[in-house]
């Protein structure tokens, strides 16, 4: 059975979602801002055609918005991850397999639907996920992953297609193939994209008809397996489990520029503590631990930045341990006089919870640990993340990340539902 892969994916996902339960806002230009509202990283169909550009700071297109009426929002992640689960929900009845591939993305396997319409198919689709969730979504059909992709760009920016494309239906191929440019590839690089343009391959189309050993040479295996996909042999199956995380982050610019040792153990505290829940979330436990800060390289005034990388004493998920290790490692790299603007926490060396060796020097009860850590764990899955913290986090903290447009929690927080009145 010859494979058939259609790639749904949501359109301007994160300006959808903030018109989902806002119906004033559609037909207006909409911009979403990085964290601390910083840079845009979202953008509306009406706001692209404005000139507004992807990752540029707010700050320099601030009468573009004012003079346009852009609605701009604070990324609201908690809304975006709930509203991806319930589009991945949707999508799960319409194939045997699915591969989520990021937030607004999923691939499904449409093998045995050959003998289907798949152009109405990913109609079905289409005006399911949009009824069901109210987000608009294009799909792109094809006999690869990455020809699913090229199928999804089509779908996406061509009116006539109706959001839905399907390339094994397409009778002028190459004609599709050569008005896409070779840096909009899937899996083509700024690197490799050069390299290419320089020998003359500039579209989809010319790197599809390459030499295989050509290819070989200058982008190994991996170049290979994407040209053979492109001329419709997969190479590429859906990755159904994921791989395990090789590492677990949380790295956050402040709200304001710190300069006190003390509010860099607090900010650390906070956001090793947060990197610690996503590592018991997915039963695994760290043996390396890193730190980071620096100061704003965009502000005047002298510049520091500096990591540590740690062993830890024992293999842990323990916040307890992982924040003592933080602290630290913040005092060993942090120097006064100076104003930073980032730190983070990554964990690196990732095992299984359940494979952790007892060690003859753990002096810690690791089973009353493994209690409290799910008593903590318990309580902020209730009660919200930060309810229940080690005091080392702190109370106050002014110097956290500020969401000054962030939307309502529509989906997870019952205080934060709209209420109608007659």
């Amino acid at each position: 059975m010859p494979p058939i892969f259609a790639l749904v994916d949501c359109n301007n996902f994160y300006a959808s979602c903030e018109r989902v339960f806002n119906p004033k806002l559609h037909g207006q230009p909409i911009v979403v801002l990085s964290n601390n509202d910083g840079c845009v990283v979202a953008r509306s169909n009406e706001a692209k055609a404005l000139g507004i550009g992807m990752g540029v700071p707010e700050f320099q297109i601030r009468p573009v918005l004012r003079a346009h009426q852009v609605q701009v929002f604070s990324s609201n992640y908690t809304l975006y991850g709930d509203m991806s689960q319930r589009v991945m929900e949707t999508l799960d009845p319409f194939s045997p397999e699915l591969e989520i591939y990021s937030i607004d993305e999923a691939f499904l396997s449409l093998s045995g639907f050959s003998s289907w319409n798949l152009t109405e198919h990913g109609q079905v689709i289409r005006d399911t996920v949009k009824r069901w969730t109210g987000l608009p979504v294009s799909v792109g059909i094809a006999e690869t992953k990455t020809l699913a992709k090229i199928a999804n760009r089509v779908a996406k920016r061509t009116p006539d297609t109706g959001g839905v494309f399907d390339l094994l239906a397409c009778s002028d191929r190459e004609a599709v193939l050569s008005r896409v440019a070779v840096e909009e590839v899937w899996g083509i690089g700024q690197n490799h994209a050069r390299v290419l343009n320089q020998h003359g391959i500039t579209t989809a189309l010319q790197l599809r008809e390459v030499d295989d050993q050509w290819i070989r040479k200058r982008m190994g295996v991996v170049g290979l397996r994407l040209v053979l996909e492109l001329r419709g042999i997969s190479c590429l199956d859906l990755e159904q489990c994921p791989a395990p995380k090789q590492s677990l982050t949380c790295a956050r610019a402040f709200g304001k520029l710190m300069s006190t040792l003390a509010e860099m153990e607090e900010a650390v505290s906070v956001y090793t503590s947060r990197v610690a829940e996503k590592l018991r979330r997915e039963r695994l436990a760290a043996t390396v631990l890193t730190v980071c800060l620096t100061t704003n390289e965009f502000k005047d005034g002298p510049q520091y930045s500096n990591t540590l990388t740690r062993t830890l004493p024992t293999v842990t998920d323990n916040t307890a341990d992982l924040i003592g290790s933080a602290i630290q490692s913040i005092q060993a790299i942090y120097r006064g006089g100076y104003h930073y603007k980032k730190a983070g926490v990554m964990l690196t060396g990732l095992v299984p919870a359940s494979q952790i060796q007892a060690d003859l020097f753990d002096e810690h009860n690791r089973r009353k640990s493994n209690r409290l850590m799910s008593a903590l764990d318990a309580v902020n899955d209730r009660w919200g993340a930060g309810t229940l913290h080690y005091a080392s986090s702190g109370f106050t903290r002014s110097w956290k990340t500020q969401f000054h447009h962030r939307s309502p929690a529509y989906t997870t927080d019952w205080n934060s539902l709209p209420i109608v009145t007659a």
